[in-house]
């Protein structure tokens, strides 16, 4: 296993919900933001569907405060919500031009994605809204630098960057050391309190500890005690 490329300046996260980017790549996000890079978030949707007896209208506004303070944490202040139905979020062609405009935006260099496969591990589905936006998101990066796809997106210059990275994997072919930052990734995914309380009597820093140490435990093959693993792609240099 690889070390994940660390020779950028400017990094892009996209994901459907709060909290997915807590579930492991704020570990690194961590690292990156400490070495002087500039991390900014877009997330699809609000999440406001995912918290149990707590109507979306209420839950909506709670679960954006919750991730603006875990992104707070590890050195990201920049965070881009785009109002999709959380749990009906369609792998569309207005789902890629909206990011391909993100992309535009905040013209980063590596574009970090969350697992999009069908399956988390063998006999663990992956949700609908993981699939669309990563599958969406991927095909964005694409979309992003070239001119003609989305016409209506000419007042944003078109933006390649170099390569997308999806982490929440079984097997990446990169890894980044967070051994240094691990304890700021717990402390991040704990900022989402009341959506952790609905997922289990378990007080929230020990679920938290336990999702980090998951996570970002050793990867064979790779010389750390924390890491995150990737599947990284490459479109230009």
């Amino acid at each position: 296993m690889e070390r994940l490329p660390e020779d950028w300046q400017r990094g892009l996260v996209i994901v459907a919900h709060p909290d997915d980017i807590e579930y492991g790549a704020a570990a690194a996000v961590a690292r990156w933001t400490r070495q002087g890079k500039d991390i900014r978030y877009v997330l699809v949707s609000s999440g406001e569907a995912g918290i149990a007896g707590l109507p979306p209208a209420e839950s909506g506004p709670l679960r954006e405060a919750e991730e603006r303070a875990g992104a707070k944490i590890v050195g990201v202040t920049e965070i881009d919500f785009l109002g999709y139905p959380d749990g009906r979020i369609e792998e569309s062609l207005a789902l890629r031009r909206d990011l391909a405009a993100a992309i535009r935006r905040h013209r980063p260099e590596l574009v970090v994605l969350f697992n999009f496969g069908d399956v988390w591990a063998r006999g663990y589905a992956n949700s609908a809204d993981h699939r669309a936006v990563g599958r969406a998101a991927l095909d964005a990066v694409s979309d992003a630098g070239n001119e003609w796809i989305h016409p209506d997106l000419a007042d944003l210059p078109p933006h390649s960057p170099r390569w997308a990275a999806v982490f929440g994997v079984a097997d990446g072919s990169h890894a980044v050391d967070v051994t240094d930052t691990i304890d700021l990734a717990v402390e991040s995914l704990t900022a989402h309190a009341r959506y952790l309380e609905a997922l289990s009597s378990d007080p929230v820093a020990t679920q938290a500890r336990a999702v980090l140490d998951m996570a970002a435990g050793r990867k064979e093959g790779f010389p750390a005690a924390h890491a995150i693993s990737f599947e990284l792609y490459h479109f230009s240099n």
